[in-house]
C-alpha cells in the first residue's frame, strides 16, 4: 500500500503539487493521469524523497528513504535514460545489482524478461529510444519488487512494444504486487490500468476505478438507426426532455441522457421500427478531457484559413 500525504512542491513562483494526497492498493494497475504541466513528475519525485517539499508518502508505513534495500521491494523508472551511454547494458545492471545485493544471475533474468538477451553486451549509445525504455525497465525489476513505480515506461515503444508491457504489468498486478504508472497514452491507460489517479494543476482532480472515473464526468449514450428517425427522435424528446441529440448523416441519432432499454420501449409503444439499437459507453479520452478541461496549461487554436501554412 502507498499511502501519499499532502505532497506540495513549489518551483519559485509555480505550485507544480499543491497538497496532493491519494492511496495506491497492492493487486491492481493504477494510472497516473494529468496534462503537460499537471505536476506528474514532480509528485513522483517528492514521493520517493528525491526531491524537498511538504509532505509525505509510505510504502507500507515507511518512508523510501528509510527503506534498507529499496531495491528489493520498490522498483522505480522515473524519465530521462539514467545509465551511462557507453557501458554495454549487461554491465549497467551488473552494477546495479552489485550495489544492492542482488546475484548476478538475476540480470540475466530481467534481460530475457524485458526483451535484450540478444544485446546484453551492447551498449545503449546505440540503442533506439524502445530498448532504452526497456533497459531502463530492466533496472526497474531487477530486484523483484513489490512495488513498482513507473513515469511514462511506454515512450518510444513500438505497438507490440506497448501490448507486452501492457501484459506484462497486469501480470505483476494479479501476482499481487502494487503497480504505479504515468502514461499520457490514454487509450493504453483504458486497456492496462483498473484505478486511477487524476491530478490536474498540482492538485486531485478524482481517483478510483477506471469504470467510475468514466461514469461520473461522461454521459452513456444510445445509438439509434430507424427509417422513422425523425418521428422516433421526436417521441423520445417527449418522454425525455433532458435527452441531447446529435444527427448523424446515415439517418441514425446519438441520444445522451437516456439508456437503450427506455429507447426500445419507446420504439415498441410506437410502433417504429428499428434498424439499430446500442449503448455507446465513453471513452477514458473523453473523460479525461471533461474532467481536466480547464487544468491544461498548453492548447493550440483550431487551424484556419487565415492561418500560414
Amino acid at each position: 500500500m502507498i499511502v501519499a500525504t499532502g505532497l506540495s512542491k513549489r518551483y519559485g513562483t509555480t505550485l507544480a503539487v499543491d497538497d496532493l494526497s491519494f492511496e495506491i492498493r497492492p493487486g491492481v494497475v493504477t494510472g497516473f493521469l494529468g496534462p503537460n504541466g499537471a505536476g506528474k513528475s514532480s509528485a513522483i519525485r517528492l514521493m520517493l524523497d528525491l526531491d524537498h517539499g511538504d509532505g509525505q508518502t509510505r510504502f507500507d508505513g515507511r518512508r523510501f528513504r528509510d527503506i534498507d534495500r529499496p531495491m528489493r521491494e520498490i522498483g522505480t523508472m522515473i524519465e530521462g535514460l539514467p545509465f551511462h551511454p557507453t557501458r554495454r547494458a549487461r554491465d549497467h545492471l551488473r552494477m546495479l545489482a552489485a550495489a544492492g545485493s542482488l546475484p548476478n544471475r538475476r540480470v540475466d533474468e530481467v534481460l530475457g524478461l524485458v526483451g535484450l538477451s540478444e544485446v546484453a553486451r551492447k551498449k545503449p549509445a546505440g540503442f533506439s529510444l524502445g530498448m532504452a525504455q526497456r533497459l531502463g525497465l530492466a533496472a526497474a525489476l531487477l530486484g523483484d519488487p513489490h512495488t513498482l513505480i513507473l513515469d511514462e515506461p511506454a515512450n518510444g515503444l513500438d505497438p507490440e512494444g506497448i501490448q507486452w508491457l501492457r501484459d506484462l504489468l497486469k501480470t505483476l498486478g494479479a501476482e499481487g504486487r502494487t503497480v504505479f504508472v504515468s502514461s499520457h497514452l490514454l487509450s493504453e491507460m483504458e486497456l492496462m490500468a483498473d484505478e486511477l489517479i487524476v491530478i490536474g494543476r498540482g492538485r486531485l482532480v478524482a481517483s478510483g476505478t477506471v469504470a467510475s472515473f468514466v461514469g461520473d464526468f461522461t454521459h452513456t449514450s444510445t445509438l439509434v438507426n430507424s427509417p422513422q428517425i425523425d418521428a422516433l427522435v421526436q417521441a423520445v424528446v417527449s418522454s425525455v426532455p433532458a435527452v441531447e441529440v446529435t444527427r448523424n448523416p446515415d439517418r441514425s441519432a446519438l441520444l445522451s441522457g437516456v439508456d437503450s432499454a427506455h429507447v426500445g420501449e419507446i420504439a415498441a409503444a410506437g410502433g417504429f421500427v428499428l434498424h439499430q439499437l446500442a449503448t455507446r459507453t465513453a471513452s477514458l479520452e473523453e473523460a479525461f478531457f471533461e474532467a481536466t478541461r480547464a487544468a491544461g496549461d498548453y492548447r493550440g487554436r483550431p487551424l484556419t484559413n487565415d492561418l500560414p501554412m
